[in-house]
This record gives C-alpha cells, sequence and structure tokens, in this order.
C-alpha cells in the first residue's frame, strides 16, 4: 500500500541526512495521502537502512492501518497538526544545528528572512516557539499556533518543524532555513554588535511571490514583479 509515497519517505529522509539536518536516527517525516490515510517514518531506525515496510500507515487517530514497526515519538504532534491544518500534506521534523542555534540568541522571537531562497520556501520570517519536548503534542500545537502564514517554526532547543502541501514542500524549508541560518550566524559573528543587513518586508514579500513561478509548469515570472 502506498509503494511510491513510502519510497518518497525514504529518499527524502537520506536527504535530511545529506544536508546534515539530522544525525542517526533522529527527526521524522510524515505524509498525508488523499483519501487520509498518514504515511508516518518509525521511531529509531536509521533512514538509509529504511525499507518499504517499514514505514507506518495509520489513520488520523494514530490507529495503525499497516506496518509492524513502532512509529515515530512524535506521532501525537504530527497528527495534531494533520487534523488542524487540512491544507497540509506534509511534515518534517528535524533536530538541525544551525537553524536551532537561532533560539538560543536572547530576546529573538523570530528569525527575519535575509537570503531570498529562505523568503522563497519557508514563506517569510520563520517564528521561534518555546521549548516543547520531544514526544510531546506540544511541538504540534506550537504549529498550528506560530506558522500562520511560514512553513517552518524553530523549537527552542529542540529542532525545527517545517509543513507544506506536499513533503517536498516541507523538505525545501527545511533545507533552505538551514542555510540561511548559516549564513546569518556567520554573518553576526563577524559584526562587532551582532547586528546584519536585513531584507525589507517588501523585499519579503515580493520574493515569496516570485517563488510561485519557480520550476516546470508554471508561467514565466512576470517583468514587473522583479523590479527593484
Amino acid at each position: 500500500m502506498f509503494s511510491e509515497q513510502k519510497r518518497q519517505i525514504i529518499e527524502y529522509g537520506i536527504l535530511l541526512d545529506r544536508y546534515e539536518l539530522v544525525s542517526l536516527t533522529c527527526g521524522n517525516l510524515a505524509i498525508r495521502m488523499p483519501t487520509g490515510e498518514i504515511l508516518i517514518t518509525p521511531s529509531g531506525l536509521a533512514y538509509d537502512k529504511m525499507v518499504e515496510d517499514d514505514v507506518i500507515v495509520c489513520d488520523i487517530d494514530g490507529n495503525i492501518i499497516e506496518g509492524e514497526r513502532k512509529p515515530s515519538s512524535d506521532t501525537p504532534a504530527i497528527l495534531y497538526i494533520f487534523k488542524n491544518r487540512p491544507d497540509i500534506n506534509g511534515v518534517i521534523h528535524t533536530h538541525q544545528p544551525y537553524a536551532t542555534a537561532i533560539s538560543l540568541i536572547p530576546g529573538l522571537t523570530e528569525f527575519r528572512v535575509c537570503f531570498t531562497g529562505m523568503a522563497n520556501t519557508c514563506c517569510g520570517n520563520v517564528p521561534i516557539a518555546p521549548f516543547s519536548p520531544a514526544g510531546s503534542v506540544e511541538m504540534g500545537k506550537d504549529v498550528i499556533k506560530y506558522c500562520t502564514t511560514a512553513r517552518a517554526v524553530i523549537l527552542s532547543n529542540h529542532g525545527v518543524m517545517t509543513i507544506g502541501p506536499s513533503l517536498k514542500d516541507a523538505l525545501y524549508a527545511a533545507v533552505y532555513l538551514e542555510e540561511t541560518a548559516k549564513g546569518y550566524l556567520a554573518a553576526r559573528a563577524c559584526c562587532p554588535d551582532g547586528k546584519t543587513n536585513e531584507m525589507t518586508d517588501e523585499q519579503i514579500d515580493q520574493m515569496v511571490e516570485v517563488f510561485k513561478y519557480y520550476g516546470q509548469g508554471t508561467p514565466v515570472i512576470p517583468t514587473d514583479l522583479v523590479k527593484k
């Protein structure tokens, strides 16, 4: 059942490791199928060792439909997201170090966009939520509370949750959030007062719109949209 989507989950899990967003067996991925079933990675298995049968299929209440493995410990949070955001079909949780490090900076309640790629994929500034422990439904509640427009939230001292209409959207948000965090922290370390140049709200909104024309099968970017 759902072989193609199970293979995608495993492939993307391996990509999370390749982009250094997870270490060993941490993190998880989930997909909601059009028919309502939820596919979730198993707890404590390395992504490069997973096979299709390891991926769990359950219903929205967590009842196992297919699979012998124990599902991710973050399943309650994942199901909470799917229950409360019908527009979301892909969820990824990582422990990506650079984005998580942003939450250690005192006084920050959001990570403002400073690279265009982050605007494109995260759909704007990324909120920083208070600490929530692994395995808690609070992780999912934080996504619903803080991700009103953004596709990512930084969980203080913990990690990152990314969401999207597809698992690919959630993956892109996680990768570009980490790339931006690396650049931001490097620039901040070079600034005596810790202040860096920022993008304006208008520039951020512009880049969010531009990304709607990205990739194959979309119209050419309107000239007026990319004027300074």
